[in-house]
């Protein structure tokens, strides 16, 4: 044997052993536990389980990291999805681009409106509603705070308020002023479509808010005809007294928004005080005739949109101006005589001459 093995050996024997014995008769006699038997007892073993730990621990990590993903790529469904709430009517308020005139809400239509709401248990399809930060009320009625304000949805609204019941709504936790008007003028213009008066008078408050740069910016944003639009826009800036004329602002048509301005222009004075007595008319007379005599295509003081011509106190003709300026005579039967036409030729043209 080698003196270097010889060494070894030596050194190896003269190891005091005691130590590790006291502590395995310490530890009580008998067999090890299947657990003290598993455990490594060299340093390469101990080294080797924990280099098993570890693979065992990175597999846990990353199965683990798996299903996070999983429920991360399924939340992100939902992220922009709206609830669906029923809410309490009288928590909701009007938006300050409400658009729908009272008229509305009164009538056959609105309460065929409200009988079929009523029927169904409420409002099928639901209204849309954005929070109120803070629940800050409106102005004129600061006794009240409201949680919600309607992006659309106001004659469903309104339905289930006078109904009682709650309303069905979408709730949007934030949404900026001008994404509610243009949310709230598609709905309404896939719907109901409303009165020019009406969409005039929503576009002019968005454009007086600054909403909107210019008109053109908002017909452009919102998909618009920009003709239609200004036209509706000009009718909504009419004073009030030339829209009372009418029976509602309904029956205001957005092709008489021309003329309409262009005669307040011309004599405000003339159809303002036309308008007054006009309104006065108690549904004698169409929406058209309305709008001759405002204009001065009429007298406000003729009744059915005609002049009755009386010879000895019995009618003989009646003078009709239509809804475009046309004026026409219709004679009563066996009035005017075939020989006597050539004369009220010449008499209308002396007429028309000495204008």
């Amino acid at each position: 044997m080698s003196t270097k093995r010889r060494n070894i050996g030596e050194q190896v024997a003269a190891i005091d052993m005691s130590a590790f014995e006291n502590r395995k008769k310490a530890s009580g006699a008998g067999a090890e536990s299947p657990e003290q038997s598993s455990r490594p007892h060299t340093g390469v073993g101990m080294v080797m389980s924990a280099i098993s730990e570890k693979g065992s621990l990175e597999r846990q990590l990353s199965d683990t990291k798996h299903e996070l993903d999983q429920a991360q790529q399924k939340l992100a469904q939902f992220q922009d999805a709206e609830l669906v709430l029923g809410i309490d009517p009288t928590t909701i308020r009007p938006s300050r681009w409400a658009n729908r005139d009272p008229s509305n809400f009164v009538g056959p239509v609105w309460e065929a409106f409200k009988e079929e709401i009523r029927h169904a248990g409420g409002n099928v399809e639901p209204i849309k509603v954005r929070r109120v930060v803070y629940g800050k009320p409106p102005q004129d009625t600061p006794e009240v705070k409201h949680t919600y304000e309607i992006v659309f949805g106001h004659r469903r609204h309104q339905a289930c308020m006078e109904l009682g019941l709650p309303v069905k709504a979408l709730v949007a936790e934030s949404m900026e002023d001008k994404a509610l008007f243009a949310e709230m003028d598609r709905e309404n213009r896939v719907r109901q479509n409303l009165s020019a008066w009406e969409q005039g008078r929503m576009y002019t408050q968005a454009l007086q808010a600054g909403l909107f740069s210019s008109l053109r910016q908002l017909s452009l944003e919102l998909g618009l005809n920009h003709s239609n639009t200004s036209r509706s826009c000009k009718l909504a800036q009419l004073p009030d007294e030339i829209i009372e004329a009418f029976p509602s602002p309904l029956v205001v048509q957005v092709r008489w928004a021309k003329e309409l301005h262009d005669a307040h222009q011309n004599d405000p004075t003339g159809i303002l005080e036309r308008a007054r007595q006009l309104k006065s008319n108690n549904g004698s007379l169409t929406p058209a005739e309305i709008l001759a005599r405002l204009v001065g295509r009429g007298r406000v003081e003729d009744v059915g949109g005609a002049i009755t011509i009386t010879v000895r106190g019995r009618p003989a003709a009646h003078l009709k101006i239509g809804a475009k300026g046309k004026a026409s005579i219709e004679f009563e039967a066996g009035v005017l005589e075939p020989n006597r036409h050539t004369a009220l030729a010449k008499l209308v043209e002396g007429f028309l001459r000495s204008k």
